[in-house]
């Protein structure tokens, strides 16, 4: 099912600053090196820590079943070139090539390892699609703002933990755990959690014709994460 970007008008959205970003990264408390503010592309990237995009790709001819994000890992990237098909995007994060596919559930490559296949994913009311790939590095206690997205958002967690905050509750995220997705429009505050730090892939399946995202400013969360164990 569809759901409409509602609870941001598409005036506030023209009004927002035009940044490749998508999260709005804070620092309570504790002090870390970061993006500057913003999720920037892995190009002009200079930190460790932050939120990196590495690719976006306009989506065609998506099949009348559920979604499913498809992540598989290649020895490098002739391989995973190779192997593209409709609505593939072939990335390089945390030293290890990886091949995305937006597709339905019983898609499978023809060849790579297969990692996982994350969804169901919940399309917005739009007339095109794009998918935004990225990386986040969080360490413990690392925080975005408030924020929401055009799309559905969804993690893949590498290692250590995640929790993300949104009016209906929390979801933790970890390595072998369901994975944490959001529904377009939702507000959200996604928290690093535990004692290592976090690695996650990150997607964004939104409208092609909007911003990345904006802060969400008309909710106000409860900080139930802040005390969340990874665990």
């Amino acid at each position: 099912m569809k759901l409409s970007w509602s609870s941001a008008s598409a005036s506030g959205f023209a009004a927002a600053t035009a940044v490749t970003g998508f999260m709005f990264l804070g620092m309570p408390s504790v002090s870390f090196a970061q993006t500057g503010g913003a999720c920037i592309p892995v190009s002009e990237r200079s930190t460790e820590y932050g939120c990196f995009v590495h690719a976006e790709q306009h989506l065609q001819g998506l099949p009348r079943e559920p979604l499913f994000w498809h992540i598989d890992r290649f020895p490098n990237r002739t391989k995973a070139e190779a192997a593209l098909q409709t609505n593939g995007t072939v990335v390089e994060i945390l030293g290890q090539v990886w091949l995305f596919t937006i597709a339905g559930k019983a898609w499978r490559s023809s060849s790579g390892k297969h990692i996982a296949s994350v969804g169901p994913l919940t399309l917005p009311v739009a007339k095109s699609f794009m998918a935004t790939y990225m990386e986040g590095n969080f360490k413990p206690g690392m925080q975005s703002t408030v924020h929401r997205h055009p799309g559905t958002e969804a993690w893949f967690v590498l290692s250590g933990a995640q929790c993300l905050e949104t009016p209906q509750g929390k979801q933790i995220g970890r390595p072998g755990a369901p994975p944490v997705i959001v529904p377009p429009g939702e507000p959200m505050l996604l928290t690093g959690i535990g004692k290592e730090q976090g690695h996650w892939l990150v997607l964004i399946l939104m409208d092609a014709t909007m911003p990345h995202g904006l802060p969400a400013e008309d909710w106000t969360p409860g900080h139930i994460c802040e005390q969340a164990e990874a665990g």
